[in-house]
């Protein structure tokens, strides 16, 4: 599997955790535990775009 593909499994992987978390806090969106996995989500959605050029 390529870096790609392997990144884009991770990514969405990340989405439905994001989903969760974001469900699980009641939908407040400044909550630490949302913003981490945001964060998370973002780094790896530069990651990928990087390694698609």
């Amino acid at each position: 599997m390529s870096e790609a593909e392997d990144l884009l499994k991770d990514i969405e992987t990340l989405r439905e955790q994001l989903e969760n978390t974001i469900k699980q806090k009641q939908e407040n969106l400044i909550n630490f535990e949302v913003i981490s996995v945001s964060r998370m989500l973002n780094s790896l959605l530069n990651k990928y775009n990087e390694t698609i050029k």
